[in-house]
């Protein structure tokens, strides 16, 4: 009853809502028919950018819009002083615009560029813009060069340099060959940022002689070219064995063998570590190229946390880590390995991050009515901080006259009973050495009375239970007070179920029919009152009362579905029918009536589901059904479907707990109804959801509902027989429950510290539904497990956590959790324990020993570090240690850490996999939940020997008729002192059978033996090891043959040096490979004098390659002229390059005009020599493209 009472307003009472008066920022409206003539400082709309890069071919337009009342005026200053645009014939101002457009056909761009700023003024202040720098685009000649022929070994690194010119934008790096095709790259040969081509390791592919990089200059399009790069990549063992052939060397003539498999090293950047900044809000590129055989693979790893995965990439083979959108998170170490089979090399990129300066909170426009106080705010933040500057009217405020009533602190500028004449504009400056901020923000103070600017008489339409907000948009100085009255008798109460917001806006939370009405709004200050009628009309909702029904329909028989609706008299309502969701079919047997659809004959092809919707310009209900075809019989079939829903649900026997629910069942439609299901709507805490209550035999039409307090309760049935589940019934009544206190507590109620000293204490919230009553809260306890100390507790409401700050580190809590009301507690909560933060051990283990069990084992024992100085919840200890070095070695290389982890509280473990005769270190760390605790004093010991590792090598040399020499290196893991070698051999017959074994042994500082004896023409098998104390390593094996005897080998021997032939045969080749070095040298020293010279000398324009007649590719350049960028490389808008007399064309050395770029940027069509033109042909010749201004559209 008391909610009910909440929507009649009692006739009589006068309660009057004002707003509170705010100074606030607000942009002034300048709409003329709203408030004409509305005085406003200037504000700059619309200015170029701070850095103005323009093309030296068009026009420069430097924009600066302003708007404000009376409209303002503008001037300019260049490079700090006046810039009379008057006086330049150039220069244009446009009408009613501050945006300079300067003509600079037939003048050098030059002139005009520098530092600009606009100015807007009117008479209630002044206005300033950026400062614009105006720079012209530049694409500077490459530098003149020679580039001599680079010869590389194979297998060995290369960088070829690019150094394109400085340009103004930067240019676009590429590298082509003569051909116009893009150099192939990949995880071996790649481009770095700085357009420079790094190869990991040369191949003998990598010979050639047209390396070129080009530089493309946006602004312009403008393309430069550097002269071509040869590089020969020589195989130095093939120039050995041809020269040691030619001259009968017996040793290499070139002692350098080729660059072997190596590990990576890193060609950039140099060294172990090295810096980078970056900007806030920039792009961050790191690089790391690497050389090495096999080429190696390069990741990423940032050591002070996670890379950011959202906002970065990889690009050029993972060599280039990119970052955009960089954040101050992004500072630290990452670092890149370069990886491949032989090894790994690192390198650590320290990031920097600065920031320009950035707005927290930049100065907002002011309306200020006289006497009244306003605040600027210019907020920004940066690395470095930024200095802080204002301006009034674009002059420093410390050189504009002195008023009284402002007063400067830092970044805040306080205005206290501000005058009529105190409007102006405000200029907040902050800058750093990265950049600047500039803002302007005027003040303008206004004595205006009220406007409403809400159309009067507004008509405003919603559905019953529906919010509805009614608009009073107001302007005036001071602020007006919004009052809102209803029927000009009662005022309107800011509370359920009205709410004015800030803006004017009354709204209606739930709209009944009895809010409809006029409502009327004032606006109200000292200067005068203005007041605005709407109206609220509350209509029914549109509700489909008899729903289509489910139809099993014989074919050639007739189906009506029926679809009768309920909708607000006031509204017109819209049938629409749709099949599967779609438009009905266009066909003359599908019959629409006002409240029902027709399908006549209906056929297979009508099967589906239909749907009514019945739309107001409101709001829309909608209801289906599905069709079901089945052929004609003879008799009709028993029609089996879902049963009605119940009627008339009756609500009786109603208590706090409990009621009696009762209904009519609907037709079974030949199936029995087996169970009804009740289901019920807490309109209070989850309207519009419906939630299975209980379940009845279908032979029943009453249950008993228990219930739960503080439930505003609707209830529906459902019946189910074999077919399937009713439609609903139509709900209940509302029945409404008492509160009461909260039946149970927050479960899953948990203390965990966060961090060391604080303990968070969470659970899982109660529902609506659980809480029982108005005022939910939670009482949340806790105390010192084992301290003897009261319990703490704190009440917190919409939460499911609750900090206590201040604890020691890691003790045990008891903590509980209990629900509350505004009727009373809930039950006893149960207590659960639970555990501060943890922090990281204080100290490390001790009495630290090692037992060696043998040369690959060893124990390590510690005492276990003590409870309070764990500092958190023990998860065990860390063993690290590391091979200091070999016993054999006075000195060694330390070798990799490798790290043991033994959970629990452990007093020991073992280190296996130790290598023999070796002195090793380790320490130990305690672990907990935080981290790792410090490392216990460096502890050394030393492994005993072990058995050998195999030799290193078994050689068998000079084989004669009845001896053999055997070779061998120590083994590579000695594992202690050797004592020798055993030898075992035996003798291989041809069908693999084995003779008697032999044995012998050596001593240790013996690498070589010969066996006499032996039988000629026999194969032995060797059997061979190295010995310590501690026993025989593993063998190695070896076969070798005797040869044959002296007196056979004769007999069959022929002496080819006695051979004539043979003789002859050395001496033609040895003619030949000399005529062939006399061929070379002529041709080297002739310097390659091809029939396209002369065309290059008949032109004299090196800006344009021709082309070779053998092959296609480009021909000499000329050393004097070899800096100009490609002709044609600016392109008109037609597509095609205009040829002036003196210019010579790819075409010209082509077989036709018809190349042009595919797709990915190749050249199609091949380029042949330039053919001889026909005496009779005349001089007629066709033009194609440049090829250069197609390379435009895919650089």
């Amino acid at each position: 009853m008391d909610r009910k009472r909440k929507w009649v307003l009692s006739s009589g009472a006068l309660l009057v809502i004002f707003l509170g008066h705010m100074t606030t920022a607000l942009e002034v409206p300048l709409d003329p028919k709203v408030l004409e003539g509305l005085p406003q400082p200037p504000t700059i709309t619309h200015q170029s950018p701070k850095d103005f890069i323009i093309d030296p071919r068009e026009n420069i337009l430097i924009y600066c819009e302003a708007k404000g009342k009376p409209h303002p005026s503008f001037s300019w200053t260049r490079n700090g002083t006046h810039f009379d645009v008057e006086k330049d014939s150039k220069v244009l101002m446009k009408p009613s615009s501050g945006t300079l457009v300067i003509d600079i056909s037939g003048e050098k761009a030059e002139a005009y560029e520098g530092v600009y700023q606009c100015t807007a003024r009117n008479e209630r202040g002044t206005a300033v813009s950026n400062n614009i720098i105006i720079r012209q685009s530049r694409s500077p000649l490459w530098s003149k060069e020679r580039n001599e022929a680079i010869m590389v070994q194979v297998g060995v690194s290369l960088v070829l340099r690019c150094r394109p010119p400085a340009g103004l934008p930067p240019p676009i790096i590429f590298w082509m060959d003569n051909n116009f095709q893009r150099l192939p790259q990949n995880t071996r040969v790649s481009q770095a940022l700085n357009g420079d081509l790094y190869f990991s390791n040369v191949l003998l592919d990598d010979t050639r002689n047209d390396y070129i990089c080009y530089a493309r200059f946006p602004h312009t399009q403008t393309i430069q070219q550097k002269q071509p790069i040869t590089v020969k990549v020589l195989d130095m063992d093939a120039i050995n064995e041809t020269v040691a052939a030619m001259y009968n060397y017996t040793n290499d003539l070139f002692v350098d063998s080729p660059s072997g498999e190596r590990r990576p090293s890193f060609m950039a950047p140099l060294g172990k570590s090295s810096t980078q900044m970056a900007l806030r809000g920039g792009v961050l590129e790191l690089e790391c190229i690497a050389e090495g055989l096999p080429t190696p693979e390069v990741s990423w790893y940032k050591e002070s946390g996670d890379l950011p995965s959202s906002r970065m990439s990889f690009h050029n083979f993972q060599k280039t880590l990119k970052i955009a959108d960089v954040m101050e998170a992004d500072a630290g170490d990452y670092r890149c390995t370069a990886k491949n089979s032989l090894g790994s090399a690192h390198h650590i990129i320290k990031v920097n991050v600065k920031a320009a300066p950035f707005w927290i909170s930049a100065p907002r426009n002011l309306i200020l009515a006289p006497m009244e106080t306003g605040i600027l705010t210019c907020r920004v933040n940066g690395d470095p901080k930024p200095k802080i500057t204002w301006s009034v009217n674009g002059v420093p405020i410390e050189n504009s006259p002195k008023d009284v009533s402002r007063k400067v602190e830092d970044d805040t500028v306080i205005l206290s009973d501000v005058q009529t004449g105190s409007s102006a504009v405000y200029q907040c400056n902050a800058s750093n050495e990265f950049g600047y901020l500039l803002a302007n923000a005027f003040v303008n103070v206004l004595a205006e009375a009220p406007r409403v600017l809400t159309p009067p008489n507004n008509v405003y339409q919603v559905i019953t239970n529906n919010p509805a907000l009614l608009d009073c948009a107001s302007f005036g100085s001071p602020i007006p007070t919004i009052t809102w009255f209803k029927d000009s008798q009662t005022s309107i109460l800011n509370r359920d179920p009205y709410m004015i917001h800030n803006n004017g806006t009354l709204e209606i939370n739930v709209a009944q029919p009895l809010n409809s009405g006029k409502y009327t709004c004032i606006a109200s200050n000292n200067l005068g009152t203005k007041e605005n009628h709407v109206y609220l009309e509350v209509k029914e909702p549109t509700r489909i009362l008899a729903q289509p029904e489910y139809m099993v329909v014989q074919r050639n028989r007739k189906a009506v579905f029926e679809c009768k609706v309920k909708h607000d008299p006031t509204l017109i309502p819209t049938m629409t029918w749709l099949k599967d969701n779609g438009e009905l079919p266009d066909d003359e047997r599908f019959v629409v009536d006002t409240d029902s659809l027709t399908i006549k004959d209906v056929t297979e092809e009508d099967e589906g589901t239909y749907t009514c919707v019945m739309n107001t310009t409101l709001d829309q209900d909608s209801a289906s059904a599905m069709l079901t075809v089945v052929e004609a019989t003879p008799t009709p079939a028993i029609v089996y479907e879902e049963p009605d829903p119940p009627t008339d649900l009756e609500l009786t026997d109603q208590r706090d707990r409990s009621v009696q629910l009762t209904w009519i069942p609907g037709d079974e439609h030949n199936s029995p109804t087996q169970k009804f299901l009740v289901q019920y709507e807490d309109l209070l805490h989850q309207a519009g959801v419906w939630h299975n209550l209980t379940e009845v035999e279908g032979t029943k039409t009453t249950a008993h509902l228990d219930l739960s307090p503080y439930v505003y309760y609707s209830f529906r049935v459902l019946a189910m027989n074999h077919v399937g589940h009713s439609q609903p019934s139509q709900p209940s009544r509302q029945y409404r429950t008492n509160p009461a206190a909260p039946a149970e507590n927050p479960t899953d109620v948990q203390g965990v510290g966060t961090e060391h000293n604080n303990l968070v204490i969470s659970w899982k919230e109660l529902t609506g539904l659980q809480s029982n009553g108005p005022g939910l809260q939670y009482k949340v306890n806790w105390r010192q497990k084992v301290v003897e100390e009261d319990w703490s507790s704190e009440t917190v409401a919409n939460a499911s956590k609750y900090v206590v700050s201040g604890t020691p580190t890691f003790v045990p809590y008891e903590v509980k959790v209990q629900a509350v009301n505004d009727y009373g507690n809930g039950p006893a909560p149960e207590t659960v324990v639970g555990y501060s933060g943890e922090d990281v051990p204080m100290s490390a283990p001790e009495s630290v020993q090692v037992l060696v069990q043998n040369g690959t084992l060893a124990e390590v024992h510690w005492e276990p570090v003590l409870t309070p100085m764990v500092r958190g919840g023990l998860q065990g200890y860390k063993v690290t240690y590391w091979r200091e070095r070999s016993l054999h070695q006075a000195e060694g290389q330390q070798g990799e850490q490798q790290v043991l982890a033994f959970s629990g509280n452990r007093s020991e473990g073992r280190l296996p996999g130790l290598q023999p005769y070796s002195l090793y270190t380790l320490n130990i760390r305690v672990v907990n939940g935080k981290g790792e605790g410090p490392p216990s004093p460096n502890q050394n010991f030393e492994t005993p020997e072990g058995i050998p590792g195999p030799p290193s090598f078994l050689r068998i040399k000079n084989p004669n008729m009845d001896s053999l020499t055997l070779e061998w290196g120590p083994p590579q893991d000695n594992n202690g002192r050797l004592t020798g070698y055993t030898l075992k051999y035996q003798p291989v017959n041809n069908s693999n059978e084995l003779g008697p074994m032999e044995e012998m042994t050596f001593p240790a500082n013996e690498t070589t033996i010969t066996l006499a004896n032996l039988k000629y023409s026999t194969r032995y098998k060797f059997y061979f090891n190295a010995k310590t104390i501690k026993g025989s390593g593993p063998t190695i094996t070896e076969e070798a043959v005797t040869i044959m005897d002296e007196e056979a080998m004769k007999s069959n021997q022929v002496d080819l040096a006695t051979q004539g032939w043979f003789i002859g045969l050395m001496c033609a080749i040895a003619l030949l490979i000399l005529v062939l070095l006399i061929v070379c040298f002529i041709k080297r020293n002739k310097g390659g004098k091809y029939p396209v010279k002369e065309k290059e000398d008949a032109h004299q324009d090196p800006e344009i390659q021709p082309m070779k007649e053998d092959d296609g590719t480009f021909g000499e350049y000329s050393d004097t002229e070899d800096h100009k960028p490609l002709k044609g490389s600016r392109t008109p808008s037609n597509g095609t390059v205009k040829r002036d007399d003196s210019d010579d064309s790819l075409v010209d050395y082509g077989e036709g005009g018809d190349g042009q770029f595919n797709e990915d940027g190749s050249f199609i069509g091949q380029y042949s020599g330039k053919k001889e033109k026909d005496t009779h042909e005349g001089n007629e010749s066709s033009e194609a493209p440049s090829p250069v201004n197609a390379m435009n559209s895919f650089v």
